[in-house]
């Protein structure tokens, strides 16, 4: 009874001592002990014989009473609430863990520490969002209202050559892929390629529900002059395509809220890659061929019937250029000569009847799928071509290849011919016997000729050297054109009839 003063026993083990006390009056045997105390046979015993040997105490564990081993000492406990009060005040418990580590040489478990600071009444400062009770979204009721669209990087083609981009589309309602193509990477221009395919093969959808990659949305937000503390985003060249047809997007936060289009792309890593591997397919025109005769039999396998028979999938208007829409768009400003340059390339405006030129006007210029660049002035296409290179190209000999030839205007077609004709008159007369040798130059054309050469090897121009010598410009190109100073043949004295001093009066 003195051991029963000294402990304190829990619930549990006073049950355990009035069955042990049963046992040893002999009311239950103990087999019958071990079921009532949840315990095995032979723990029954060993636990019968303890109390037999020292009481009551027995039933009590052997560390009731003793510190731990590995316990935190309590001058720690009280070192990491007072930095924490401190020095690191207002540093959440990650954080904390990794400056005391680092800078105090106190090296303790983030769980140890977070067990310290809460104890001590210290909450972390990092705010986490609640878990919010999550629902699978169901399907949407008609094929076209919804398609979910990303692309998938991979080794399609288990080495046998690069790694491949798939970009594909799912559709909601059905899970069916409408289209899907292969390229290099990820980029504005393959998404204009696949939803061509879309539109061409079924139609256009309402929305398109895609991740926040750079090519549908913008990392940063750009304010607007007219509205600078809007914050919205100006749209993507993609996501002005998308305006121009109508199409509403719908941007995803996490993979797993697309879950259906992640799905589809394992599928295809697993089924296409062996039916790549079948085909031998090696390169990206290849694996697009294979891809295009994989796509029907993918959807007839795994779509599944919709809601609604109906399709939401809007016809394309017979006025709508198609490829006027999926192309980059960009704004440029007409200079004065009326040309437009764009990537290191220059477009020559032509008139047109009654309009006096579209120089210092801003018009859009397209850069259409198929490489062609197409200048729009408010909504209405312009004729162009390239532009001549400048003399500075010419002169480096970098622009003869890439200049093309523009047919020759009939007026200056006709000029040529005269000038042709003359020239060959001119060397008739001179291959006959009635013309003489050419005189030797006089001093004077000496020192002109001279003169114009060194102008001409200073690099100036036939104005700026008419300016210098005060001559005529086309004296100067004479000069120029010239290998040697110019001479003029002797005169040819013809028969003249002497007239008589009779015949004079």
């Amino acid at each position: 009874m003195s051991v029963m003063r000294r402990l304190t026993l829990t619930q549990q083990e006073q049950s355990r001592l009035q069955t042990l006390n049963m046992v040893l009056g002999g009311q239950v045997g103990v087999k019958e002990a071990a079921y009532l105390m949840g315990l095995s046979e032979r723990h029954a015993w060993r636990i019968l014989a303890a109390y037999r040997r020292k009481g009551a105490a027995a039933l009590a564990h052997g560390n009731r009473g003793r510190q731990c081993a590995n316990a935190i000492p309590e001058e720690l406990k009280q070192q990491v609430i007072m930095l924490a009060r401190t020095r690191y005040a207002n540093f959440n418990h990650t954080h904390m863990t990794e400056m005391l580590e680092e800078r105090e040489g106190i090296t303790l478990a983030r769980s140890t520490v977070r067990r310290i600071l809460v104890s001590a009444g210290f909450a972390s400062t990092r705010r986490r969002r609640p878990p919010r009770h999550r629902l699978r979204r169901e399907r949407m009721p008609q094929e076209g209202m919804l398609l979910q669209m990303d692309g998938s990087y991979h080794d399609w083609l288990e080495g046998r050559g690069r790694w491949l981009t798939l970009l594909l589309a799912v559709d909601d309602a059905t899970g069916a892929v409408p289209f899907a193509l292969f390229r290099e990477h990820e980029d504005t221009y393959g998404y204009f390629r696949l939803f061509e395919g879309i539109v061409r093969h079924k139609g256009i959808p309402l929305a398109v529900y895609t991740d926040r990659h750079a090519v549908f949305l913008h990392p940063t937000a750009s304010a607007s002059p007219e509205r600078p503390s809007s914050g919205e985003r100006k749209p993507t060249q993609f996501g002005r395509a998308l305006g121009e047809l109508g199409v509403h997007p719908v941007f995803a936060r996490s993979p797993e809220a697309k879950g259906r289009i992640e799905r589809a792309a394992g599928t295809f890593q697993d089924r296409l890659v062996a039916e790549l591997r079948l085909a031998g397919a090696c390169n990206m025109d290849d694996a697009n061929r294979v891809l295009m005769d994989f796509l029907p039999r993918y959807s007839k396998r795994f779509s599944v019937a919709p809601a609604e028979t109906t399709s939401a999938y809007r016809p394309l208007n017979c006025e709508l250029d198609l490829a006027s829409v999926l192309c980059f768009k960009y704004s440029r400003k007409v200079a004065r000569d009326n040309t437009v340059k764009y990537d290191w390339r220059t477009l020559q405006l032509l008139p047109e009847a009654g309009h006096p030129g579209y120089a210092g006007k801003r018009v859009e210029l397209q850069e259409r799928l198929d490489g062609n660049l197409v200048i729009c002035y408010q909504g209405q296409a312009v004729s162009t071509r390239e532009a001549p290179p400048r003399p500075g190209l010419l002169r480096s000999g970098n622009g003869k290849s890439e200049h093309r030839l523009m047919p020759i205007p009939q007026w200056l077609d006709s000029i040529l011919r005269q000038d042709e004709i003359q020239r060959d008159e001119r060397e008739e007369k001179a291959a006959s016997p009635r013309t003489t040798m050419p005189r030797k130059p006089t001093s004077r054309q000496q020192a002109r000729w001279d003169a114009v050469q060194a102008q001409k090897n200073r690099g100036l121009s036939l104005r700026a050297i008419a300016r210098v010598l005060g001559i005529s410009r086309n004296t100067v190109r004479k000069y120029v054109t010239s290998d040697s100073p110019l001479v003029y043949p002797s005169r040819v004295m013809q028969w003249q009839p002497q007239l008589t001093e009779s015949l004079i009066n």
